[in-house]
């Protein structure tokens, strides 16, 4: 059975009316979760051409927001830079989440891109820096999602005592999402991650990114951990979803990323995406 996934929707303020509005449609008529960026910052992007690019609201505020809004569908990122925040800050902010909404979480697992955020906001470091911090802060929210206790004495994080608790209601946490493309996290997404998505990134072989993490996934014993999710980042017309989506199933994707333009008739898209597509694919 496919699982769908709305994406598309950004995290400008000026678009939150759409996004909120699409978001409880989604969750009456059958999507299986929302997903939105998290980022404080884009700047000046060719695939976001925005005079508003920097004026954007704290996604994981705005999620916990939106899940109190919703009842069923579950809601969150792709992805946030784990190097961004304090990686236990991060943890305890999700699993809280979690705990109030009955268990709607999702997070996305990334290192980060965008240098303007970084250097505004937090601290901005090499590829290679990003992808080592994104690896112990992970483990880090693990732990402290998964044991008691916490001691940990890392390269950049550390934490004596930490104790988080309550802990995120889905056992052992959260679905992990990754949507990178390089070696390293894709090596990652295979340790650890519930969905992998793998879009078309330019110079990168699709099939090549996917085996990457299916190595990787066999090392940890656990290939029949990760789904891999079919689907457009940008938005598409409706009307070349059935041929996308019958591609994704054929390809073994256990979901699927819908995405539509965000004007005022965003919501009535995602009702008839839902009434005309969804059902066949049940």
């Amino acid at each position: 059975m496919m699982k769908f996934i709305l994406g598309g929707l950004g995290n400008w303020y000026n678009d939150y009316t759409l996004i909120k509005e699409a978001i409880i449609e989604a969750d009456k008529c059958g999507f299986d979760g929302a997903i939105l960026p998290d980022h404080y910052m884009w700047g000046e992007l060719p695939w976001h051409q925005r005079e508003d690019s920097n004026r954007t609201l704290e996604t994981w505020m705005t999620i916990s927001h939106l899940l109190g809004k919703t009842e069923k569908i579950k809601i969150g990122t792709l992805v946030t830079p784990i190097p961004f925040r304090p990686p236990g800050v991060l943890a305890k902010m999700i699993s809280t989440a979690d705990v109030l909404s009955g268990g709607r979480t999702m997070v996305g697992v990334g290192a980060g891109w965008s240098q303007i955020e970084f250097e505004g906001y937090s601290e901005w470091s090499s590829p290679s820096i990003r992808v080592d911090k994104t690896y112990e802060g992970l483990d880090l929210m693990i732990q402290l999602w998964t044991k008691t206790k916490v001691d940990f004495e890392g390269k950049y994080y550390q934490a004596k005592g930490a104790i988080l608790d309550p802990k995120p209601l889905q056992k052992p946490y959260p679905k992990l999402i990754f949507g990178s493309q390089g070696t390293r996290m894709l090596k990652l997404a295979g340790q650890y991650g519930d969905i992998c998505f793998i879009p078309p990134w330019p110079g990168k072989n699709p099939e090549e990114m996917k085996q990457t993490v299916i190595d990787a996934a066999k090392l940890h014993n656990r290939v029949d951990k990760v789904a891999f999710m079919a689907g457009e980042m940008m938005p598409t017309d409706i009307g070349e979803y059935l041929t996308k989506v019958e591609k994704a199933v054929d390809s073994g994707a256990g979901y699927f990323l819908a995405s539509f333009q965000r004007t005022t008739k965003l919501t009535d898209t995602v009702k008839k995406f839902a009434e005309e597509i969804i059902p066949s694919f049940r």
